[in-house]
């Protein structure tokens, strides 16, 4: 069974300045950031306005996004609605679209207990003949898929991983000890790179990346090298854009701080874009320190 690892960029979706799908701009994202070494291109996460689009446009930015990584790396695409039904739906126009992963993120908005998490996983994985990687992200969904149902998912062997958002290390280190080995836990704090594949995890799906591809997948392979140090280093050398990042909705910071570095990825779709003087004063500055 497939397995994650490395640096996968959850790429942001690129809009005109009338908030319309900008084809040529993600297809020219996703050739920078494969030619800096990501292990993955992961279409409609969080970082890609996933929650911003119809299912019409979904469609259309999973085509683009297979079409143009054309087998270079694997393509994950961010299927999880807030329904089982409609998680099913779009997964499975994803998986004849040709993505190789789906990532599941677990409802929002409705207040949903374990049993119901552990009952919509596991619709979805009897549905979809396609690798699964759960997201647990509760700061953004209300719920923390806990490690024990992380546990009894198990049983499904298409569910090959979870990545963490939770930014509790703790939680990380519950799905690497208290799960099961075959399970991939990817570190979705990108301040927690280091320390989750130090842990037993196997790579990280990086918001940051999108604006310091390089940078990023430098902390996987030096990892892998043993070079523990370095990679700490270069783990450290995020922290200064990450506090800017609290200054507004974080993937839109991210979004803003691509459009400085010169690319036209457009807007944040209103009303989460950050196109603020203070915030790009300290982008700007915080700029100056990866010179």
């Amino acid at each position: 069974m497939f397995k994650p690892q490395g640096i996968i960029t959850p790429i942001l979706t690129p809009l005109t300045a009338e908030e319309k799908f900008n084809e040529k701009e993600l297809r020219s994202q996703i050739n920078r950031l494969i030619d800096a070494g990501i292990s993955g291109i992961f279409a409609l996460g969080t970082n890609g306005e996933f929650y911003a689009f119809s299912k019409e446009e979904k469609i259309e930015i999973i085509k683009v996004t297979v079409d143009e990584v054309k087998g270079r790396v694997p393509v994950y695409v961010g299927t999880g609605c807030i329904t089982t039904q409609e998680t099913i739906e779009l997964s499975k126009i994803a998986k004849e679209l040709g993505a190789d992963v789906l990532s599941i993120i677990s409802p929002y908005f409705a207040g949903i207990s374990q049993d119901d998490l552990y009952r919509h996983f596991s619709s979805v994985a009897e549905a979809v003949d396609l690798p699964i990687l759960l997201y647990n992200i509760p700061a953004r969904t209300g719920n923390n898929i806990d490690y024990t149902t992380v546990k009894k998912l198990v049983k499904y062997e298409n569910i090959i991983g979870i990545k963490d958002s939770s930014g509790n290390f703790d939680n990380t280190l519950k799905y690497i000890e208290n799960t099961d080995p075959r399970l991939s836990v990817l570190a979705g704090s990108d301040s927690l790179i280091l320390w989750t594949l130090l842990a037993g995890g196997t790579g990280a799906i990086s918001g940051c990346s999108n604006v310091f591809p390089e940078l990023m997948v430098s902390i996987y392979q030096l990892w892998s090298q043993g070079k523990i140090a370095e990679a700490n280093e270069a783990q450290k050398k995020i922290r200064p854009f990450r506090n800017v990042m609290q200054m507004g909705n974080p993937n839109s910071v991210v979004k803003r701080a691509v459009n400085l570095l010169g690319y036209p990825v457009g807007p944040g779709r209103e009303p989460s874009n950050c196109n603020k003087p203070e915030i790009d004063a300290a982008l700007l500055k915080v700029f100056e320190l990866y010179k």
